[in-house]
């Protein structure tokens, strides 16, 4: 394992105050005045997100499964992972299972954890934690009201490939995928 990098400097912003500027359903929205390490002063607005969790769930070997969904603010179909926020009290895994049933219609004999992934570092405090599953058995998919998706095998290789080719542009999905191709490997 290689050691991380070492730094002598601090850039701390120190939080003088906060409020809250929006209380939505799913996101709230925070807006800072913090002290930059100059001393100077700064606004920091910023999206509080609960969490969520991603899925690797494997057929066999070199198969997965992907779901295709409307994204509204994109007003287009994506094809994603397996995926899905953290419910109050929820732990990661917990939520993992969850959605690979609810979405998928699949629960999994084994499950480990894959990485942690943070998207949205300038505006968000948004993690995200990525699982893999194998063992995968049918048991229908519960979505959830208002929730419309198609969940479908393909193959690792065809997945990068259509990153590489921007039919697959979820960045979640994109780092998934090319994390697993580089460095992964199920637990034995």
């Amino acid at each position: 394992m290689a050691k991380p990098p070492r730094f002598d400097s601090d850039f701390t912003e120190a939080t003088r105050s906060t409020e809250l500027v929006y209380d939505g359903g799913l996101l709230k929205v925070r807006r800072d005045e913090v002290h930059l390490p100059d001393g100077h002063p700064a606004w920091r607005e910023y999206v509080v997100h609960p969490g969520a969790v991603m899925i690797l769930a494997f057929v066999d070997p070199e198969t997965v499964l992907l779901e295709r969904q409307f994204r509204y603010p994109k007003h287009r179909h994506f094809i994603e992972l397996p995926a899905g926020k953290l419910e109050k009290d929820e732990l990661p895994l917990g939520t993992a299972q969850r959605e690979l049933a609810e979405e998928c219609g699949f629960e999994a004999s084994e499950w480990w954890k894959v990485a942690t992934l943070d998207p949205c570092i300038g505006y968000s405090t948004e993690v995200i934690e990525v699982f893999g599953a194998r063992g995968l058995k049918h048991v229908g998919a519960k979505l959830d009201v208002g929730e419309h998706l198609e969940t479908f095998e393909a193959k690792i290789s065809d997945a990068l490939e259509w990153v590489r080719d921007g039919i697959i542009t979820d960045t979640k999905t994109t780092l998934g995928l090319l994390w697993w191709a580089r460095w992964g490997r199920p637990p034995t």
